[in-house]
């Protein structure tokens, strides 16, 4: 449990998961200072981001004081959300209760949401977000060289989202709608009836894309559209856009900067 004493500070770079951050401090209601930074013309992250962090990557959150001898530094989005909602629970617990009851320290005894947030925690990271990133590169590849080679490098991207793509990210998808079909006790989210850190970890790269059209841009899906062929998917995804604690992340936003992007603007 962090004490009265404890100052925290969001560094945060326009279009990036940083705005997931700040709606898991807004839901966990943590007082927190706003350090904002802005991606160079290229799409990289500033120079200033190696003295935050080794890896030069946002979102970064710096922890100081109660009794701190050094500022922590904490790094990668998965980790914020696991070490936050562990240490901040005084105004909200996002973190699905671990023990089924009377199977408290047994090799599954685990309750399901539990062992979905756990996992997902790690799958976001692992397995789903280089798809995607994939993707993104290879539409900055079909869009942005010169005019007199982009039937070059269009083809050769369009290739690579065809045959490596694609077929992933219809993987990934589908497993996220059977996650919501099957939530824990009828709920509404990937691990059941309330949300969670996993919900939040989600947000910004589910809404990104569909921003961008991406899922639709990939290619054939099996009902003609993402939206058809994955509903509950595409449903979800509106309704994390509408959750308080992201409206409010978003108004912090609009004050500091006077306006808000999801994606960058450079």
């Amino acid at each position: 449990m962090a004490d009265s004493e404890t100052k925290v500070t969001l560094h945060w770079l326009n279009g990036s998961r940083a705005q997931g951050t700040m709606w898991l401090l807004e839901e966990l209601q943590v007082p927190y200072e706003l350090d904002v930074h802005h991606r160079l013309p290229t799409g990289f992250a500033p120079p200033e981001a190696d003295k935050l962090h080794i890896l030069g990557k946002f979102p970064i959150v710096s922890i100081s004081g109660g009794g701190q001898e050094k500022p922590l530094v904490l790094a990668e989005s998965a980790f914020i959300i696991q070490y936050l909602s562990e240490h901040f629970t005084h105004a909200r617990n996002l973190v699905p209760r671990r023990w089924r009851d009377g199977q408290e320290g047994k090799i599954g005894g685990e309750t399901e949401a539990w062992m979905r947030y756990q996992y997902l925690l790690y799958y976001m990271e692992g397995s789903f977000m280089f798809p995607q990133l994939i993707y993104f590169f290879m539409d900055a590849l079909a869009t942005r060289p010169p005019f007199f080679i982009r039937p070059l490098t269009r083809f050769i991207a369009n290739q690579v989202t065809a045959l490596l793509v694609m077929p992933n990210m219809k993987r990934h998808l589908a497993m996220l709608e059977n996650y919501l079909e099957t939530s824990p006790d009828g709920g509404s989210y990937l691990c059941g009836a309330e949300l969670t850190g996993a919900d939040i970890l989600f947000a910004y790269p589910l809404m990104a894309a569909m921003h961008m059209d991406a899922y639709d841009k990939m290619g054939r899906w099996e009902k003609g559209s993402f939206r058809d062929t994955f509903p509950k998917l595409h449903a979800y995804i509106g309704r994390l856009g509408e959750e308080p604690g992201w409206k409010r992340a978003v108004e912090k936003v609009k004050e500091a900067e006077g306006g808000f992007s999801i994606l960058p603007e450079n």
